[in-house]
């Protein structure tokens, strides 16, 4: 996204109000905020990630907005840099298996996965939660998102023990699976395989 001097200070004016408030003792204001960043990492990621740090500290509120909101923009940054957001892959990791919100474990999962993808040490620390979670969550509403980002992860930079543990993993459904688990699954496995 291109902007003018004057476009880009007013991004970042609005960046910094956002980051302010996402400490304000209103849990609405905090959600806005979180929202508020969200859609910024969405349209240029680059305003977003240098408040990351930021991003990460407003996953200990406890509203599930505020941290599928966050986690989402971490992802986005995740897929530029995964060492800008490593002090929140122990808060997605407990998110993941949260029985609170499944907005908020589907968030967690994207961010898990996108943090994965960047990498083989990343792919190893990220897998074991991915495999876990397809197992838990297989056929409940977020699987098919899972399993999408399951498909970027295939795609993504990742080790090649990750890579055979993830054939193994999907190749059942792959071959007997129904629907859209037996399609994705199918085309993880093709993914893992060519990359």
């Amino acid at each position: 996204m291109s902007m003018t001097e004057t476009q880009l200070e007013a991004v970042l004016e609005a960046r910094d109000a956002y980051v302010s408030d996402l400490a304000h003792g209103n849990r609405r204001e905090r959600q806005r905020a979180a929202h508020g960043l969200n859609l910024l990492a969405q349209e240029d990621v680059t305003v977003v990630a240098e408040v990351a740090e930021e991003l990460v500290a407003a996953l200990e509120h406890t509203e599930a907005q505020t941290q599928w909101e966050c986690l989402n923009a971490l992802a986005e940054i995740a897929v530029r840099d995964p060492h800008l957001v490593e002090d929140a892959f122990p808060v997605a990791e407990e998110l993941l298996f949260e029985d609170g919100s499944v907005v908020t474990r589907m968030a967690a999962f994207r961010f898990v996965a996108r943090y994965g993808a960047h990498g083989h040490q990343e792919s190893e620390r990220s897998w074991p939660l991915l495999s876990e979670a397809v197992q838990c969550y297989h056929g409940d509403s977020e699987y098919r998102n899972m399993l999408q980002g399951l498909l970027d992860f295939a795609h993504g930079s990742i080790s090649d023990e990750v890579r055979a543990s993830l054939v193994k993993r999907m190749s059942f459904d792959a071959k007997n699976g129904r629907g859209f688990i037996r399609t994705y699954s199918a085309e993880i496995v093709a993914a893992a395989k060519e990359d």
